[in-house]
């Protein structure tokens, strides 16, 4: 079976044509972004691509318009992975995670017990509409999701999730991160 691999002037003309197109990629991917960075990564993630599958780029058809396809697509997952992680890390985001976990990994299994069960505490104390849809959440349901299991609307599942965080965040108020100095006022 033969395969189809381009010469080496066909790779080299195909360079060149994504060469012509570098500054129409960055206009584009500042439609995405603002940050010349981003924007910068964005025109970089696009010619990687492009260079990888240039055998699927057909001969006649515009370069240009098959680049943009790539770069919004690339755009696009990149925003999907980052919500995603936004979602995850963003559950607990007013609790320092760091301090909670490093008292997970103590050397002292007695310390990581009483934090995990403040934790299980704190969550137990939640009256049952923040519970039930604030334990759907971060046991990774969507708000639509937790709507239609629920019955509740989804603006009023999106509030009880808020306020759930919220009780949550007073009641572990002594895992936040207090960046704040302490001054004695007592000169």
């Amino acid at each position: 079976m033969k395969q189809n691999i381009p010469s080496e002037h066909a790779q080299t003309a195909f360079h060149n044509l994504l060469l012509t197109e570098i500054s129409a990629l960055v206009n584009f991917a500042r439609r995405f972004s603002i940050n010349v960075e981003d924007v910068n990564d964005l025109v970089q993630d696009t010619l990687i691509k492009a260079l990888r599958f240039s055998e699927k780029f057909k001969k006649g058809t515009s370069l240009k318009a098959w680049l943009f396809v790539i770069m919004r697509n690339t755009y696009i997952n990149n925003y999907r992975k980052l919500k995603f992680m936004r979602d995850k890390v963003g559950l607990l985001d007013d609790v320092d995670m760091g301090k909670v976990l490093s008292q997970f990994t103590a050397y002292n299994a007695g310390e990581s017990r009483f934090t995990g069960k403040d934790i299980e505490t704190a969550l137990e104390k939640l009256p049952s509409d923040l519970y039930i849809p604030f334990k759907m959440f971060i046991s990774g349901y969507k708000y639509h999701e937790i709507a239609e299991q629920t019955g509740v609307p989804l603006g009023t599942v999106k509030t009880r999730i808020h306020n759930g965080r919220m009780t949550l965040k007073k009641a572990l108020k002594i895992y936040q991160n207090d960046n704040q100095p302490h001054y004695n006022n007592n000169f």
